[in-house]
């Protein structure tokens, strides 16, 4: 497989993780992201907004606020 870095921006929590992890778990996350990603891409328009519904609950559930966002969105 051919890989490609990137950067992506992440909250603080999240990239922390990352930073603490092994190199070893840190494959394992790229991995990961990188197969999410794949599925984003190709998911239908319906199970994509089912996602992002789904992912936009757990983001309010862990404190993320319209306003948040709406901050992260304007420092990109």
């Amino acid at each position: 497989m051919v890989t490609e870095t990137i950067t992506i921006k992440l909250d603080g929590e999240a990239a922390e993780a990352y930073k603490a992890a092994t190199p070893a778990d840190q494959r394992k996350m790229e991995a990961l992201l990188s197969l999410w990603l794949q599925d984003m891409a190709l998911a239908e328009p319906a199970a994509l907004k089912q996602m992002m519904t789904e992912l936009s609950k757990k983001a309010r559930a862990r404190g993320l606020t319209p306003e948040t966002l709406e901050n992260l969105m304007k420092e990109s």
